[in-house]
């Protein structure tokens, strides 16, 4: 379970999680090992919706977004390892925890998102995450997952 299976665009993370803008965080997943860990993309652009309120004259983006961006990164990587493409599942967040933001991610960051497996029983996955821009660490979190069959 930890072949290398390289990396996801935008085309195939569509195929992967439901989520769509302006609620699609991540641009693009590289480095997928199924069952062990994966790096997603997002390019922070300036004309998110976000940013109108969070911060005017100051954007930054919202901690909450960095870490969702964390989850969907992990979803790409559970579909990936269950080779349930084009199936509809859905990953539902289900704990939030020991999550600390270290540094502001602003529009023209290229924010990475470093997330690993720390283990899974049956339909419940738990991850480790860090979000980097460039070698600066500005957040990290543990949470869990279900994956659930919406059908």
């Amino acid at each position: 379970m930890t072949e290398s299976n390289g990396d996801a665009d935008l085309e195939r993370i569509m195929r992967m999680i439901p989520h769509r803008a302006p609620f699609l965080m991540i641009d693009k997943v590289r480095g997928i090992e199924n069952g062990t860990r994966a790096v997603g993309i997002k390019n922070v652009s300036a004309n998110e919706p976000h940013f109108a309120g969070h911060f005017p004259g100051k954007p930054i983006m919202p901690g909450v977004l960095i870490v969702e961006a964390m989850a969907q990164t992990a979803a790409v990587l559970v579909v990936n390892t269950l080779d349930m493409i084009d199936k509809g599942m859905l990953v539902y967040f289900m704990t939030v925890d020991k999550t600390r933001f270290r540094a502001p991610v602003v529009p023209g960051d290229v924010l990475e998102l470093h997330v690993s497996v720390q283990r899974h029983k049956g339909n419940v996955w738990r991850f480790s995450g860090q979000g980097m821009v460039g070698d600066r660490r500005v957040a990290e979190s543990e949470f869990s997952a279900m994956i659930v069959d919406p059908a």
